[in-house]
């Protein structure tokens, strides 16, 4: 399997991909306001890369829960320096995380080559056209309502055919739009308009996701359910609780994983992923 986003041709082989997060957000719930300038930013997504990250994805709006929304310009300001500057400095393949259509097509003109859209590109009717223009790669994750209004929707009858079934929609929507199956990626949306429960059947039971024939990208890392169950308050401080949610993630058939903590992402996702390939662990059974 292989992932094209425009000019780069990612593998989705035996090793899972390492997304490192590069928030320029002054209100995200792990670092926000740590890389609002050009230098920290930089610097921060030189570090991820020698670190071992194979995507940086760099985002504008903050979409923890109940964040409050940003404008086009705003969101424009924060990223497009950004992207443009580590694209031309690194060469490095570049996700854009954005719900809106003209920051995703800047972005891409500025040097990204993936647009990570946690509305699945419902927020904005466009985004479909300027991924099927460009030749972007795309993610499509799960997530009822907004970020705004996403936890009050966080109810199912099984949440794991619930999403499945809605990733698979938009899978045939995305297609029948014309966008190449090869672009595209999918998103659970681990945390988005979920319990602590759904979370964990979601990772537990993530092998289902896998009959849609894409790449799955879970993104972990930090998030409350994390602390809930380990009683770790501060987000940046759950790295132990991470990894260990990171790791079921691979041999449940995890292939991309978007992470703050590069370095030991990597090594937990590497070991986790010779686990699986060793025959050792199986597949899931839904319950």
């Amino acid at each position: 399997m292989h992932w094209q986003c425009c000019h780069h041709r990612l593998n989705i082989g035996t090793e899972p991909l390492i997304m490192g997060i590069l928030n320029t957000t002054p209100d995200s719930f792990s670092d926000g306001g740590r890389f609002v300038s050009v230098d920290a930013a930089l610097a921060r997504g030189r570090e991820m890369l020698a670190a071992g990250a194979n995507i940086i994805d760099i985002g504008g709006e903050s979409t923890r829960p109940g964040a409050d929304p940003v404008d086009v310009e705003t969101e424009c300001l924060r990223v497009l320096p950004i992207i443009e500057a580590l694209a031309a400095e690194t060469g490095a393949v570049i996700s854009v995380d954005t719900m809106k259509a003209r920051v995703a097509r800047e972005a891409l003109r500025c040097g990204a080559v993936i647009v990570n859209d946690v509305s699945g590109m419902v927020a904005d009717p466009d985004m479909t056209g300027v991924v099927r223009e460009t030749g972007a790669g795309v993610i499509l994750m799960h997530m009822p309502g907004t970020p705004q209004t996403m936890q009050a929707h966080a109810h199912y009858g099984s949440v794991v055919d619930d999403v499945a079934l809605w990733l698979a929609s938009r899978l045939s929507d995305t297609l029948a739009s014309g966008i190449a199956a090869e672009a595209i990626a999918i998103d659970p949306g681990i945390g988005f308009g979920k319990t602590t429960d759904h979370n964990l059947s979601l990772i537990a039971q993530l092998d289902w996701l896998g009959e849609l024939g894409c790449p799955i990208l879970v993104g972990v890392s930090r998030k409350r359910f994390i602390g809930e169950l380990s009683g770790v308050t501060v987000a940046d401080q759950r790295l132990a609780g991470s990894l260990a949610a990171l790791t079921c993630a691979v041999l449940h058939g995890a292939h991309i994983l978007r992470v703050h903590d590069v370095s030991e992402s990597r090594q937990a996702a590497l070991v986790a992923a010779a686990l699986r390939r060793s025959g050792r662990v199986g597949k899931g059974s839904r319950v």
